[in-house]
């Protein structure tokens, strides 16, 4: 891959991922999703600079981490059906056991489920990239999800701060 088109859309993605988390005309839903999608392409061009995949590489690797991504994103989005579910049954005054229950074990799958599409991303990374890649792929994980931490971290004190970026001491 071309490292000026990666820092291109590099500069360009992370601009449009901390604007998303504003509201626009969308409404919440459309931003979340845009805002999904956004964090999604930025992690995978990411990934692919990190590691220097090769085109190779990135050709059946990107085909997977989408389908992944889209299975996970169908099953959260059951799970949080299952959640509202489950609240809405604790607001009753004597909430069936049973229903309880069967909402608990919905939730219970829904979480497997999640794990077992990360381990297969895992799995399918495994078998695709070398051992040197295998080690920065490890890197790679703990740096960018820091690094979002300290973005959303930012995003918040900017809407604490009515807009205006955090003051240093």
């Amino acid at each position: 891959m071309n490292v000026k088109k990666i820092g291109l859309v590099l500069g360009l993605s992370l601009p449009i991922c901390l604007g998303a988390f504003t509201q626009g005309p969308g409404g919440p839903g459309q931003n979340r999703e845009r805002i999904r999608q956004n964090l999604s392409t930025l992690r995978l061009i990411r990934l692919t600079q990190a590691l220097d995949l090769t085109e190779d590489q990135t050709a059946k690797i990107y085909p997977m981490y989408n389908k992944i991504e889209a299975d996970k994103l169908k099953t959260q989005r059951d799970m949080a059906a299952d959640i509202r579910d489950l609240r809405e049954l604790l607001r009753e005054p004597s909430p069936k056991d049973a229903d309880v229950l069967a909402k608990l074990r919905d939730l219970k799958e829904a979480r497997r489920l999640i794990k077992t599409r990360d381990d297969d991303l895992e799995s399918f990374l495994e078998n695709n990239l070398t051992t040197s890649q295998k080690a920065k792929y490890v890197l790679f994980q703990i740096e960018f999800y820091r690094g979002m931490e300290q973005i959303v971290e930012r995003g918040r004190m900017m809407r604490k701060n009515g807009g205006q970026p955090p003051v240093k001491k």
